[in-house]
């Protein structure tokens, strides 16, 4: 794994569960973490963290390239399957673990 930067403090990145090139040739990546007592995912754009909702949110408006969405400024367009595999992730870690995810992120960004 590569050198990550920006890692909030309290947060254990477990495994890489999606990389994707970018258009601008920059590498995104999310990871399962373990944040704040469970298991969500972050988005890191060059290996460097970027703050956003714990699990792809949906567009407004899908594309047939895009249905999902993780990071803010800038926010990242992810594939129904990138979506599915990573909500995937997140709520199987979850549960094996017996936690239940609560989002904060949508408290925060109202």
């Amino acid at each position: 794994m590569a050198e990550l930067i920006d890692v909030p403090r309290g947060m254990k990145v477990i495994k890489s569960v999606v990389v994707k090139r970018l258009q601008s040739g920059h590498f995104a990546e999310v990871f399962l973490v373990l944040h704040n007592g469970q298991y969500e995912a972050a988005l890191f754009l060059n290996d460097k963290f970027k703050p956003g909702p714990p699990i792809p949110y949906p567009l407004d408006s899908p594309t047939e390239a895009n249905s999902h969405w993780m990071g803010v400024r800038p926010s990242v367009g992810l594939s129904s399957e990138e979506s599915a595999v990573i909500i995937n992730e997140v709520e199987c870690e979850n549960s094996l673990h017996k936690q239940k995810m609560v989002d904060r992120w949508e408290r925060m960004a109202n």
